[in-house]
């Protein structure tokens, strides 16, 4: 994650960022999933753990990349114990990383 690798909490703005989702989707998500449990401060203000993005971003993949639109079917996703979608996401999100910084090299050309 970047330079935010020794953070312990991401901030919403952050998270948004980092998962590409609104903070619609992420409160919409938090009800939906067990596992999404941001910290919350006395202002109501949602901290995410890096264990809660990682959970979002696979959910992310799921939705987006796999086209598992219902919420159950993404739920017996992540619960199945042969992920078949670790391996991909994983391949995916390399390809995307290596996708923007060859189009960076291109713009600096």
């Amino acid at each position: 994650m970047n330079d935010d690798s020794q953070k312990v909490y991401f901030s919403m703005r952050e998270t948004i960022e980092l998962v590409g989702v609104p903070a619609s989707t992420l409160r919409y998500w938090e009800q939906q999933f067990e596992g999404i449990n941001p910290r919350k401060d006395q202002h109501k203000n949602r901290y995410y753990s890096e264990r809660d993005i990682e959970l979002l971003k696979q959910i992310k993949y799921l939705r987006d990349e796999m086209h598992i639109t219902r919420i159950e079917a993404i739920r017996r996703e992540l619960k199945s114990p042969a992920r078949r979608t670790d391996q991909r996401q994983k391949a995916y999100e390399l390809l995307v990383k290596v996708k923007n910084e060859l189009e960076a090299i291109r713009a600096a050309i």
